[in-house]
Parts: C-alpha cells; structure tokens; sequence
C-alpha cells in the first residue's frame, strides 16, 4: 500500500547529485530499495487500475554516447504509454528537487511530425489544441522544436510557436512538499494525469503511431 515517499528518499537523492559513485550507491543501495523503489512501486500498483501499467526506468545512466560519464540516474522515473497505439505517455519523476509529472509525445518518427505540423496548422483542430493547452495554463509545454518556423508556414500563423514543434508533451513541476510523504500523493499524481488526458486524446487523435515499420515511437 502507497503511504508516500519518505523523506530519505530526497536525502538519498542529494546524496547522489553530491556523489555519483558506485561506492556511493552500493552504501546506501538498500536506501534506495526501501524508500525510493518500493514507494513508488508500490504508487504505480495503485495508479494502474486507472491508468494502466507503468514501466520503471533503470537507475543507471548509458554513457555509451555521453560525455557525462556518471554513472547513476539523480531520479526515479516512471512512464505508462503504449507506443504501438500511439496513446501518448503518462510519466512521473522523483528526485531531490521534488515531483514532476507529465504526459504527451516526447519522441516522434518523421511521418508523425507531418500530422502534428498538419493538425496544428488546420483551423479546427489547431483551436482544439489550443483550448487544450490552455487548460493545462500551469504546466510547462515541452518537447523538441525547432528554432525557426518550418516551411511554408507563414511567421503571423495564429500557432506559429505550436508550429515549431516536432514533438509535443507538458509537465509540471513541483517542489518538496508535506503531501510527497503522504498518501494523498497518489491522488495528486492521479489528478495530474487525468488533466493530461485531453492532450494525449488529441495527440491520439491527430498523430497516432508511426507508420514507419518497426519504429512504434509517441511516449517518452
């Protein structure tokens, strides 16, 4: 049963951004199982009759391609998303910084940045968007976009800065508080993804799933 994170979750996660070492880890390993891999399976049991089943990121960072060679993540993260439907993602993160949830498309394949520039721009559904994300005036809207408009559309396009997106998600962001270490956070993040569901109907909508065989891209 969820009854929040504790606070030594945070404290190990401070820990970490001030020591990521793999002594580091293997000293307080069993810190990291009981008060932050435990709370938040245990979050994502009770989200899921609603939601559906998330998947947890591994801890550990690929530094395959990275400059940055540490080798721990500094949060916890889980994701819900069927990419081969192309539903859009729930996502929810925790680190020392606080909660941060989120929802949408974080990746796309190349024909689902054509419906996304195609649906934006059309009257009807561009407005929809709009009215979307007008509801959602406390979270930050995301995703990769380019620095200048794409053509051929014009600069005085009533969505031009929509228009510069080639994937679209949102996230809000809040700060350590009482509630993170109590049962009411699961009722929070649940709160925080039913207002991310118009988003994701639209994205289902107006994007979908790649067609591009074998590449079901859409979540996180």
């Amino acid at each position: 049963m969820f009854r929040g994170f504790p606070e030594e979750a945070l404290v190990f996660y401070e820990g970490l951004e001030a020591d990521n070492t793999k002594a580091y880890w293997t000293d307080h390993k069993q810190v990291y199982d009981r008060a932050v891999k435990a709370p938040l399976e245990a979050l994502l049991a009770e989200l899921a009759p609603e939601f559906g089943a998330a998947k947890v990121f591994r801890p550990y960072r690929d530094v395959r391609f990275s400059k940055d060679k540490t080798p721990y993540k500094t949060s916890a993260a889980a994701v819900v998303e069927d990419s081969s439907a192309g539903t859009g993602a729930l996502y929810v993160q925790l680190g020392a910084d606080g909660l941060f949830v989120g929802g949408g498309y974080w990746h796309t394949e190349s024909d689902q940045v054509q419906r996304l520039r195609a649906a934006v721009d059309d009257d009807l559904s561009g407005r929809r968007l709009r009215h979307v994300l007008d509801g959602l005036a406390d979270w930050e809207v995301l995703g990769e976009r380019l620095q200048r408009l794409p053509k051929p559309y014009a600069p005085d396009h009533p969505r031009a800065d929509l228009l510069r997106h080639k994937s679209l998600a949102v996230g809000l962001r809040t700060e350590p508080a009482p509630w993170l270490h109590e049962p009411e956070c699961a009722a929070r993040v649940a709160a925080a993804w039913r207002q991310v569901q118009p988003l994701n109907a639209w994205l289902t909508r107006h994007v979908g799933p790649t067609r591009s065989p074998g590449r079901p891209r859409g979540g996180r």
